[in-house]
């Protein structure tokens, strides 16, 4: 075939960590194609600085974040400077992951311009709109204009299949995120280790990881939860709960205002992609409203209590590696409680992965050059 010119369009941390065993893959057949990275800067720093642990550069930023915007600013930004770079690109293909912002504004923008979009982890559904929000929209409607749609699951599949989209346009292939997790050198885990040391955080068998970010758990929500964490705080003070704060204020200033005192609550900055998964490797417990720690941490065998009300990722909850608890203070306190007050080596999970082996990256590079040949 012509070498093809693909367009990786990604703002976000965790859009990087699963379009990055893709981009690298790609990367192996120059002959093929002219990879074209794109970074909207949705979110700036942690977007470049997880592109240079895996060892790549944007070839193109957009820096299209201002302070406070709405999302229909956010929207209207990213939309006009990628309808500059399709105008001064020859694009083949655009290739954008999961749901957010810059997913949506790169499926439409690649649509405008009569380009195919290859959707990597598609056909997630929570179907409520609201739940994750503005996520699930987003998602769905990138649905509607994507050539490819590489599901991780038969379960994305059937819902893809009932929204009526041709079975010829969906392949599943796993999820990629854990293609990312075998990416990670021993030498990258020992340094993670030191850089915990440099903190003066021990990571023993006594640890507990807690995310909380969604802008739904905004309000009164994250009250309940840090609720919820001050009292586990309290009663397992042999504990250490370490929580990489996000930079979003509504979350930080609460955070750091009840729970900063604490001497066994270490509250982070948000942590180098590496770092995070050594928290996730060596955790007993996991606390999180994240997607992709949901996907991740069940390959460590590490339980997962999400405070979310709805996910698109179901799989983990009917293989039983993950617990939908909401914002609930009376569950996430019980079934914390449940797993803190026992061993770490009785509370680890038995069930594999039901997110991917590791191979997405290959299966997805082989897809593409069959649609174009």
């Amino acid at each position: 075939m012509d070498k093809k010119n693909i367009l990786f369009v990604f703002g976000t941390r965790p859009e990087v960590i699963k379009l990055a065993p893709v981009i690298i893959e790609l990367k192996k057949y120059p002959q093929n194609y002219n990879v074209i990275i794109c970074n909207t800067e949705q979110q700036k720093e942690l977007s470049n600085q997880t592109l240079t642990y895996f060892g790549l550069d944007a070839d193109i930023n957009l820096d299209v974040m201002r302070e406070n915007q709405s999302l229909i600013g956010v929207q209207t930004r990213i939309l006009s400077a990628l309808d500059k770079v399709y105008s001064e690109n020859n694009i083949d293909a655009t290739i954008v992951q999961g749901d957010t912002m810059t997913v949506l504004c790169g499926a439409l923008a690649s649509f405008y311009n009569k380009i195919p979009v290859f959707h990597v982890e598609a056909g997630l559904r929570s179907y409520d709109i609201y739940e994750p929000f503005p996520e699930e929209v987003m998602r769905q409607m990138t649905t509607r204009v994507a050539e490819l749609n590489f599901a991780p699951t038969e379960k994305n599949r059937q819902a893809l299949l009932k929204e009526n989209i041709d079975n010829s346009k969906i392949y599943v292939v796993g999820n990629t995120v854990i293609d990312a997790l075998f990416c990670l050198s021993d030498e990258t885990m020992s340094k993670s280790a030191d850089f915990y040391k440099s903190k003066g955080i021990e990571i023993d068998d006594n640890l507990v990881l807690i995310t909380a970010h969604r802008r739904e758990n905004h309000g009164e929500r994250i009250d309940r939860i840090i609720d919820a964490i001050k009292y586990l705080a309290e009663k397992f003070s042999d504990h250490t709960f370490v929580i990489p704060v996000h930079p979003n204020p509504n979350v930080k200033n609460k955070i750091y205002e009840r729970l900063g005192a604490y001497e066994n609550v270490k509250l982070l900055t948000p942590l180098d992609y590496p770092y995070l998964v050594y928290l996730m490797k060596n955790a007993k417990l996991i606390l999180t409203d994240s997607g992709g720690i949901q996907e991740e941490a069940p390959s460590f065998g590490c339980p997962t209590l999400v405070m979310r009300y709805e996910t698109e990722r179901q799989e983990g909850i009917d293989a039983g590696v993950s617990t939908l608890v909401g914002a609930d203070y009376d569950k996430i306190v019980s079934l914390s409680e449940m797993i803190l007050a026992d061993t770490k080596e009785n509370t680890r999970l038995k069930a594999s992965n039901p997110y991917g082996d590791g191979t997405s990256a290959k299966q997805i590079e082989r897809i593409i050059y069959n649609y174009f040949n």
